[in-house]
């Protein structure tokens, strides 16, 4: 028996921390199959001993948010469904009665106010009880409709989601391979969770309504179908679905796998939910699922297969991630051959070894995942040497999990991602230099450090021969060159590419240093910590990259071909906001956006930040007599709360 609880609490502990890792952290530390292996052996044990834990995920339902967006509590709790991944399972739920069967789809739950035909609030999940305001953003999804005919007050849930198709669009764009998105879910997420909406507008987000919670006035005739017609006569898209019942839903569940090949949407499985409303609600619920409805997850398709290599694949930051290769299967209509084993920790815990009869799924029937290795010899030999430069590698362990990086500073691999880091589009802003372009120019020797870059002139000829470019790529390639040419201070910082260093924290050190790179050059670690917002950490990047004699020669040469452009402001004059702090929440309406206030406040020397504390000199919101947390927050410390004309008029601007 003890055995056993301790077995409870150990999978408790391991399911808590992939829970938050995902609904926390938007990152994933376990593939879903394993989730489910592990999920369903804590449901068994608690059966078995009759010990159920109140920190256990088999009773409690997502985390508590760490973001800076209002939070609101939920009338009623949003619970998870229990699930199952037998079709016989769903026979026997539904019983005699009849059911509708929908995508369950793999975005973000949102809970939608409207009233006398206005969308007035949109609420995410959360963790079920506590959800984020994204109001405005939701407001940017591109089906979702403001104003609907319905002039009663109606609340409604559906999941926001992005397309497969724009996702990829989204990623192509980003040319380092370590910022790249994981997956639509955690796009999705990111997207709708912004501070700032015109980031969600450019996302593409579509809105899949599944559930009507209330429609005053309304008589649906006790049945689910009815509120999805209506919802469909008001606007809504809803969630593709199939009336069912126990002799047809096999049909039903088939032609959704089917389909599943060409759907632009992500989802991991089926929902299925009776549609008498007063049976459902009848039925009652847990402490965590409700009764009336069930989610049917694929039963993932495996295949066995052999492990060739382990391919090592390093990037910009220095990360090398191990890639497994395996004799070509066929898995859910297609010929799968890698898969991402995305650390070392992972590697290990499969005991990976060339040769080994390995398993492999793809999960949600998308992503080719490694789910057991049957042979476990464990032979495999982490490299000692970078693959891409030979340099020497060393094992980081960060939060528990064990990462191989390269420790050579001036990495190949890491060379193409800093060159690509160089001209982007808030460094140098050097447009016709694709990551496949640089590596183009640095096989043949056209780049060997940054400054190269603006005497590739020297190269016409040669480039000009290179396949996919012409004369006028040429052309163009050297105009954005030579524009690049004038600079900001604080574009150039950013683009050297220091660690820990963004563009936000380039224009502080600028500001501090008054526009001077010697200054910044010099200075120490004492000093840097004692900038706002600068901890050790960054203080000990920006010191020992400034010290390195190899930058030294990189920046000196650099500035010899780069007109660095001084601040189109008198520092002493203009800086009428230095030493002061503020948080901006709300819309706004003499600016274009937050950013263009945070902006004007950077320039004139002040700094903004995320969150209300006792360091706040001012909190700028248009709507100073709400109850938001910023709010309260601002009054419990005696912070002013002003709106964007009180903020324009004490600054003069």
């Amino acid at each position: 028996m003890e055995q056993k609880i301790a077995k409870i609490k150990e999978l408790i502990k391991i399911l808590n921390e992939a829970n938050k890792a995902y609904y926390q952290e938007d990152r994933e530390i376990m593939s879903n199959l394993e989730y489910d292996t592990l999920y369903d052996e804590l449901v068994a044990l608690e059966k078995e001993t009759g010990t159920v834990y109140a920190n256990s995920p088999t009773v409690q339902v997502g985390y508590e948010l760490l973001s800076e967006l209002q939070k609101e509590e939920h009338t009623s709790p949003m619970l998870s469904l229990d699930k199952t991944k037998e079709v016989e399972n769903l026979k026997d739920w539904l019983k005699d009665q009849q059911g509708l069967l929908s995508w369950k789809l793999d975005g973000l739950t949102i809970v939608l106010t409207y009233e006398k035909g206005e969308l007035v609030k949109a609420v995410t999940r959360g963790n079920g009880e506590v959800g984020e305001v994204i109001t405005n953003n939701a407001k940017t999804f591109v089906n979702l409709p403001k104003k609907i005919s319905y002039e009663g007050r109606m609340i409604l849930r559906g999941e926001a989601v992005i397309k497969y198709s724009d996702f990829e669009k989204i990623n192509a764009e980003i040319e380092d391979v370590d910022a790249k998105y994981k997956n639509p879910r955690n796009l999705c997420s990111g997207s709708v969770r912004q501070l700032n909406n015109a980031v969600t507008a450019k996302r593409n987000v579509h809105f899949f309504a599944f559930n009507l919670v209330e429609a005053e006035g309304v008589d649906f005739k006790n049945s689910i179908e009815n509120q999805f017609v209506f919802l469909k006569e008001q606007g809504f898209e809803v969630v593709d679905y199939k009336r069912v019942t126990a002799d047809t839903i096999e049909q039903a569940v088939k032609e959704f796998a089917k389909a599943i090949e060409h759907n632009d949407f992500p989802s991991d499985g089926l929902v299925l939910i009776y549609d008498d409303i007063a049976y459902g609600k009848s039925l009652g619920r847990t402490a965590k699922f409700p009764r009336d409805s069930i989610a049917f997850k694929w039963a993932d398709e495996l295949a066995k297969t052999t492990l060739i290599e382990v391919e090592w694949s390093p990037s910009r930051t220095g990360l090398i991630n191990p890639v497994a290769i395996f004799k070509p299967v066929e898995l859910e209509g297609t010929t799968v051959s890698r898969a991402s084993l995305h650390n070392i920790s992972i590697l290990e815990n499969l005991k990976l070894g060339i040769g080994d009869c390995i398993t492999v799924y793809k999960a949600n029937m998308i992503i080719p995942q490694v789910a057991n290795n049957l042979t476990q010899s464990g032979n495999l030999e982490t490299p000692k040497h970078c693959p891409a430069c030979g340099g020497s590698t060393k094992i980081q362990d960060l939060n528990g999990v064990r990462s191989l990086y390269c420790g050579n500073e001036y990495c190949s691999a890491k060379k193409v991602k800093l060159f690509s880091h160089f001209v982007s589009r808030d460094a140098m802003n050097i447009d016709g230099l694709s990551e496949m372009t640089l590596n183009k120019f640095i096989d043949q020797g056209f780049l060997t450090e940054l400054y190269d870059l603006f005497e590739l002139s020297k190269y016409e000829e040669k480039i000009l021969e290179l396949e996919g470019f012409g004369r006028k790529s040429y052309d163009k390639l050297m105009e954005s060159i030579n524009k690049a040419k004038n600079t900001t201070l604080p574009r150039f910082i950013y683009s050297l590419g220091i660690p820990n260093i963004g563009l936000s924290n380039a224009k502080m050190l600028c500001q501090k240093y008054e526009y001077q790179l010697d200054r910044l050059k010099e200075a120490t670690v004492e000093d840097l910590v004692e900038i706002d917002g600068i901890g050790e950490v960054i203080a000990n990047s920006i010191y020992d990259y400034f010290r390195n004699e190899h930058n030294e020669k990189v920046i000196d040469q650099l500035c010899m071909r780069l007109k660095i452009e001084k601040p189109s402001f008198e520092q002493a004059v203009e800086q009428t906001m230095e030493g002061l702090n503020f948080v901006i929440t709300g819309s706004v309406e003499y600016f274009k956006n937050r950013n263009e206030v945070k902006a004007v406040i950077e320039n004139l020397g002040g700094k903004v930040t995320g969150s209300v504390t006792s360091k706040t000199n001012y909190l700028i919101n248009n709507d100073n007599t709400s109850n938001s947390s910023k709010n309260k927050k601002a009054k419990e410390l005696g912070i002013p709360i002003i709106t964007e004309e009180e903020f324009i008029k004490e600054f003069h601007l």
